[in-house]
């Protein structure tokens, strides 16, 4: 037999080999977590829903995609726990439980490891229209850690009531949550959950909700729910101003370059967007009903925003600020985020 020949079928068949055993990452896509069903999966320059991935579990709501576009993570209201779905085969391949009504869910810059806001006291399930809340303002809230390569619960981090949304710190090494029931941010080790320092926000605002660090990494924002404002932090956490918004400030981010704050005020029905610096409102854009969080697309050309009472996506020029589209076929679309990863409300390009 021709040597030539040899090696070139055996280095064709290595090379397949090869490729057979490295997972596919995931492709280019929107993904948005309905309360009422799966996780659409939409094309992120088309905005066509592709497909429908069944999670195992009820009640997605938090959602991220691990560093390296292998698995999307869904954090399940109903079923109490995390899904791990294979973006290959878009299969799940693992379900960690969790606790009662676990909601914000953020997957450390390395993806070594999960971090999911839990509330033990809630009774769960999507609230009515009408409804009031039904968490406990007294009972700790808190958040669960997840190891990213065994798959396993690492621990349970005591927070403060009703823990909220979830940021890391410029250098990986803080994790910052929120506490609606008794208005504070929880400051924790990373490396070991410990609690750092507890900031009470109660003299500046009511009912903390999402927080976002500034791309140069100098400053948070905190939305306050009830004060109809956001809060600007240093990077030690003191409060050094109150910026009025509309009503009912939820899901909160800064564009790339860190010139735009973008605040989605839900019971207002607006997504408003600010001036990185000054502060100052540059822009509002009306928007459907409980409209909480928010991403932009990859190339940054637009910003999609999930409507739960709309049932909708609402499509925003990115430039403009102008609404140019409206995605409807939702069924109670909670949160939403995308691969390549984007600045959203949910989810931040990793910093070096």
């Amino acid at each position: 037999m021709n040597k030539r020949f040899v090696r070139t079928a055996t280095a064709v068949a290595v090379s397949l080999l090869a490729s057979a055993a490295v997972p596919a990452l995931a492709a280019d896509a929107v993904y948005v977590t309905n309360q009422g069903g799966g996780v659409s999966v939409l094309d992120p320059v088309t905005l066509k829903v592709e497909r429908t991935i069944d999670v195992g579990g009820t009640g997605p709501r938090g959602v991220a995609v691990t560093p390296d576009g292998k698995y999307l993570l869904t954090a399940n209201q109903k079923t109490a726990d995390m899904s791990v779905i294979d973006l290959a085969t878009d299969k799940v391949v693992r379900r960690v439980h969790i606790g009662k009504n676990p909601e914000f869910l953020r997957v450390t810059p390395d993806g070594t490891r999960a971090f999911v806001t839990y509330e033990p006291s809630s009774k769960g399930g999507p609230p009515s229209k009408n409804a009031k809340d039904d968490d406990d303002d007294k009972t700790p809230g808190e958040i669960a850690e997840i190891d990213l390569h065994s798959w396993k619960l690492v621990r349970s981090i005591v927070g403060a009531p009703e823990t909220e949304g979830i940021e890391f710190s410029a250098d990986h090494k803080l994790l910052a949550i929120t506490n609606e029931g008794n208005d504070t941010i929880t400051v924790h080790n990373v490396s070991d959950g410990k609690l750092v320092k507890t900031v009470d926000l109660s003299k500046d605002g009511s009912r903390p909700r999402g927080i976002k660090l500034s791309p140069d990494g100098k400053h948070y924002i905190v939305t306050m729910e009830n004060s109809n404002s956001f809060l600007v932090l240093d990077q030690d956490f003191k409060v050094l101003k109150s910026v009025p918004t509309g009503m009912g400030p939820y899901g909160v981010a800064f564009d790339k370059t860190g010139k735009h704050i973008i605040v989605a005020a839900a019971r207002g029905g607006v997504v408003q967007v600010f001036d990185g610096h000054s502060h100052a409102k540059l822009a509002e854009v009306p928007v459907g009903k409980r409209c909480w969080h928010f991403s932009y697309t990859p190339d940054e050309s637009k910003l999609l925003v999930a409507c739960g009472r709309s049932d909708d996506v609402e499509v925003i020029d990115a430039n403009t600020y102008k609404r140019v589209d409206n995605l409807g076929g939702f069924k109670l679309p909670w949160g939403i985020v995308t691969y390549p990863k984007a600045y959203g409300s949910l989810e931040t390009l990793s910093r070096p």
